[in-house]
């Protein structure tokens, strides 16, 4: 039998399990915390009647956001339930928790190779059930948003050049050309007022200098070393790069606060110091340094987010000229 919460929230969660008193401690510990969509299932089948597994029509929409599922129960135990919810494509990102009172591994180890997420042992304890269940949304949040960012450049990225993607690409660097970031960060769908959003530029300290010294071939090496450290630290977070002819790059970051974007920045300046870039002509230090600028807005018009894109660029210029730069400046 399925008992359901009082819908007051968003997130719902479907606990199973065929102990009714497991069921009124993990459905009392998550109201408590405010999770108050929550559905109860005492088996399998009910389960699945639930989750309209086996009978769906294509197109159906996703039931829950995340399942706590008992390993053992009569019939069908909690390992089938699970790799039968994941073979339903509908439920392939929606985390699956493990409830078990075994101290088996090896069941646990059959869990995880059926698709769970995460286990929390019998009995539960109120403090390590939330903090699982958050993790789990958490990163759940997380997928979905990069995810609808990858669906929203795809759909750019189809439409520009007549559907020819190596006119999206800058030569040198590897990165998008810098029209994909300003469309990105223009004219994506789904950013209200409110939200956070931030820009961070970033350009190699004394690059015209080296080229001037050293020739394209020497300069352009440097972009692309450094295009690749910017590469691999937004591929870790899920956020979009491109770069301009003259060598700045730009990464944008929905989603930012401030502050975020600034650990963010350092951590990129850091990376490429790491590299140890022969630079000649560098002044801050004997190898190949970036300096780089963020701007962060809450406002969601066109108009404030190209001021805040200019920002940026102004900024890390500005922050690349002094004292032969190497540094990360907050634009105001």
């Amino acid at each position: 039998m399925l008992k359901n919460g009082q819908s007051e929230a968003i997130t719902r969660i479907l606990v199973v399990d065929d102990s009714e008193d497991s069921r009124e401690l993990s459905e009392a510990a998550l109201h408590s915390a405010g999770y108050k969509d929550v559905v109860t299932a005492e088996s399998a089948a009910d389960a699945y009647n639930f989750l309209d597994i086996g009978k769906r029509v294509a197109g159906g929409a996703v039931a829950v956001d995340l399942i706590l599922l008992d390993i053992i129960m009569p019939d069908v135990d909690g390992i089938e339930v699970c790799a039968r919810v994941r073979g339903d494509g509908r439920y392939a990102d929606v985390p699956i928790i493990m409830v078990t009172s075994l101290a088996d591994m090896d069941s646990l180890a059959n869990a995880f190779m059926a698709g769970a997420n995460d286990y929390i042992s019998k009995p539960l304890n109120r403090i390590e059930l939330l903090a699982r269940v958050r993790s789990a949304l958490k990163l759940k949040a997380e997928l979905v948003r990069r995810q609808e960012r990858e669906r929203e450049l795809l759909n750019f990225v189809s439409n520009r050049g007549n559907g020819r993607p190596s006119t999206c690409f800058d030569d040198v660097t590897g990165l998008f050309v810098g029209e994909v970031a300003e469309a990105y960060l223009t004219g994506a769908p789904g950013r209200g007022a409110g939200e956070p959003i931030s820009v961070i530029t970033l350009a190699v300290d004394r690059l015209d200098a080296c080229r001037a010294a050293q020739g394209d071939k020497v300069a352009n090496a440097i972009l692309a070393a450094v295009a690749a450290t910017v590469r691999a630290a937004t591929a870790a977070v899920g956020v979009i790069a491109a770069s301009y002819r003259n060598g700045i790059c730009v990464v944008v970051a929905p989603g930012y606060e401030a502050a975020a974007a600034v650990k963010f920045a350092e951590s990129v300046r850091a990376a490429v110091a790491r590299l140890a870039l022969t630079n000649v002509e560098a002044i801050s230090a004997d190898h190949v340094t970036v300096s780089l600028a963020v701007s962060c807005s809450h406002d969601a018009r066109e108009t404030d987010r190209i001021k805040l894109l200019t920002q940026a660029i102004n900024s890390v210029q500005i922050a690349a000229a002094r004292g032969g730069g190497n540094k990360v400046a907050v634009s105001a």
